[in-house]
């Protein structure tokens, strides 16, 4: 039995499944969901309401990891599966990962709630949840140059010249997340934002 202490936590990192889509920026989410669980030594994880899962604990804070397998503009039906099974609330217990056209590579802005800000994904969650006060941890993946479909430009890959900024990024959204595990969004935000 769970010590009264404990928390569940889940957190859902944004991106699309398959090979193909491995380290493009709309798969900056995964990657940092890769990144939590390798740092806490998480263990192998499993398939679930279509979603690849790893349960692991930070602190006291039990937490689940969830990338999401159903591609991003049908990320909420996972998501909210998760939720009614875990029978958490999703205004306080769950963090959303995702990238964002809107801020500089690099860059991470957390929020306790909001539009989906043109992130399909997100929008997804949030009209399946049917609420927009989920948190949620955008990170910078920067604008698309000129003429460019954005489309396009977020399901390619990094340059040679971004995978510093992406590394240090990644990381940064990793501990963002400890964070939000043990202080919540607020503390968070004034730390990270």
């Amino acid at each position: 039995m769970a010590d009264s202490e404990d928390k569940l936590k889940i957190v859902v990192g944004l991106g699309n499944p398959g090979a193909k889509y491995n380290k493009t920026r709309h798969n900056i989410g995964f990657q940092v969901i890769d990144r939590l669980s390798n740092d806490l030594g998480a263990s192998l994880p499993n398939a679930k309401f279509e979603g690849e899962t790893i349960s692991t604990q930070i602190e006291q804070n039990r937490l689940v990891l969830v990338k999401p397998l159903t591609f991003m503009n049908c990320s909420g039906r996972c998501v909210a599966a998760f939720a009614k099974f875990y029978k958490i609330n999703v205004t306080e217990d769950l963090l959303i990962v995702c990238d964002d056209l809107s801020l500089p590579l690099g860059k991470l802005r957390t929020r306790p709630k909001g539009s989906a800000g043109g992130q399909n994904g997100l929008k997804d969650i949030l009209q399946s949840l049917n609420t927009q006060e989920i948190a949620r941890l955008r990170i910078g993946i920067g604008q698309p140059p000129p003429r460019w479909d954005a489309a396009d430009y977020v399901l390619g890959k990094f340059r040679e010249d971004e995978q510093a900024s992406v590394e240090e990024v990644v990381k940064n959204a990793a501990e963002a997340i400890r964070v939000w595990c043990q202080g919540g969004i607020s503390h968070c935000m004034n730390q990270f934002n």
